[in-house]
C-alpha cells in the first residue's frame, strides 16, 4: 500500500501522541488533529505550527508550516520525523504544563 507525505505526517503525529498518552494519564480525552494552515496561524512576526486549546483539551497541528520550515534535502526523512515529533512534544508540554524534555526522559538519548 502506498502512503503519501501527508499520510506519513499524520502517522507520525498519531504515533507520537499515542506514545505520550501511554506515559501521561493527563492526556486521556485529549484530541489531536491535523490541519493545513488556517489564516489565523499567520502573524506578522511568525507562523504558528500548532494551536493548543486548554478548554477543549485539543491540539491542532498545522502541517504546512511544520513541513515548509523544514528545509530538508531529499532523503532526510529521519530528520523530518524528529522535527514532527518535537512539535508534538512541545505542544503536549504546553497542554499539560510540563517541559517537553520531562515528557519522555531518555527517549532521544541515543542521538
Amino acid at each position: 500500500m502506498l502512503t503519501t507525505r501527508i499520510d506519513e505526517f499524520e502517522m507520525t503525529i498519531a504515533a507520537t501522541a499515542s506514545y505520550l498518552r501511554g506515559l501521561w494519564p493527563e492526556l486521556d480525552g485529549a484530541v489531536f488533529e491535523v490541519a493545513q494552515a488556517p489564516a489565523e496561524a499567520i502573524h506578522d512576526d511568525h507562523v504558528d505550527r500548532w494551536h493548543v486549546s486548554h478548554d477543549e483539551r485539543r491540539i491542532v497541528f498545522f502541517r504546512l508550516p511544520i513541513v515548509r520550515f523544514l528545509r530538508l534535502q531529499e532523503g532526510e526523512d529521519k530528520d523530518e520525523k524528529l522535527l514532527i515529533e518535537s512539535c508534538v512534544f512541545r505542544a503536549v508540554g504546553e497542554l499539560i504544563g510540563r517541559d517537553p524534555w520531562e515528557l519522555a526522559p531518555g527517549r532521544y538519548r541515543h542521538f
